[in-house]
């Protein structure tokens, strides 16, 4: 098992599968910082997918698929924010919902392309691999340079996006009008802080990133569309925020974590010698991540106060009480 672990055509495909839950938990994080817990990442993940696939399979620009991804996930942020935010429906409600909408909405756009592949003109774009070395001199750079430097400039900037928005939340005046509307509205209200658009913004921004990570998987992961193809990978993502507390930079390390876990069994089934045991059968393995995340969700009930993240999370804010 060690043996697979550190092989470095495992850290490297880890690397890149994590990038889909790296940018989800980005997402959710910025709408839990905003105090609302939105349950929907599934839906908006599978609506950036589905739309920004159609429009790459119809357009064969990135740019435009780019914009489809944001536009279709954002839309879904939108929905949210207007029944949690104006109408203050309850948000665990909203966010199955939107779950449930957006993977019907998703599958009905992606069946437009069902068995095609993503363009050539697109694909190209993910082959360049900025940091890649072409002629290592010794076996050291070669372990480096498959495992973390052999990657397209969307990881990179996924992962650079982490930082950006470590240094935004904790260094920026905006960051910290974002961290008091979600730890205290009405306070936040009182100072002249304009919560409702602090609200509706970074629950489409952070929709839009949900979608930009779902985007990534038929576009890149697997280069065509299947219904309902991020299979749970959302739910991952709630835990994750929690995993990390809330916290960007920590993503990185926890999206990893979970990514590698995702596909450890796929690796297994190639080693003989493991896969003949019960308990590295590939089926038992795929439930790792989401074991994971039950233990998670332990620790964050049994340690409420170190765990429970920004306080008005699930409250709706009635200026009239203030």
């Amino acid at each position: 098992m060690i043996a697979i672990l550190t092989r470095p055509e495992f850290i490297a495909s880890a690397i890149s599968f994590s990038v889909i839950l790296l940018l989800g938990t980005l997402g959710e994080l910025l709408t839990e910082r905003a105090g609302h817990l939105n349950l929907g990442v599934e839906g908006m993940m599978l609506l950036g997918g589905s739309f920004g696939y159609y429009a790459a399979v119809q357009t064969n620009s990135l740019l435009i698929t780019f914009l489809a991804a944001c536009l279709g996930s954002g839309l879904g942020a939108l929905m949210y924010g207007f029944l949690t935010v104006t109408l203050r429906v309850n948000q665990n409600v909203t966010g199955l919902a939107l779950t449930m909408f957006g993977a019907g909405l998703a599958n009905s756009v992606g069946s437009k392309v069902a068995g095609t592949t993503t363009p050539e003109a697109i694909r190209a774009y993910f082959l360049y691999q900025p940091f890649h070395i072409d002629h290592p001199s010794n076996d050291f750079l070669k372990y480096i340079n498959r495992a973390f430097l052999s990657h397209d400039l969307f990881v990179y900037s996924a992962i650079l996006l982490a930082f950006i928005l470590a240094v935004f939340l904790f260094r920026t005046r905006e960051g910290l009008a974002l961290r008091l509307t979600g730890e205290n509205t009405a306070a936040a209200d009182a100072s002249g802080i304009k919560v409702t658009r602090i609200k509706y913004m970074y629950i489409v921004l952070g929709g839009m990133l949900c979608g930009l990570g779902g985007l990534y998987l038929p576009l890149v992961q697997q280069g065509s569309w299947t219904d309902s193809m991020t299979a749970g990978q959302g739910w991952l993502v709630v835990a994750l925020v929690i995993f990390v507390r809330w916290h960007p930079i920590k993503a990185i390390a926890g999206s990893f974590v979970f990514g590698a876990l995702s596909i450890l069994g796929y690796y297994v089934q190639l080693n003989p010698d493991l896969s003949a045991m019960p308990i590295f059968n590939q089926y038992i393995m795929s439930m790792f991540p989401f074991l994971l995340t039950i233990i998670v969700l332990v620790i964050a009930s049994a340690r409420k106060r170190a765990w429970s993240g920004p306080a008005e999370i699930g409250h709706s804010y009635f200026r009239e009480d203030r």
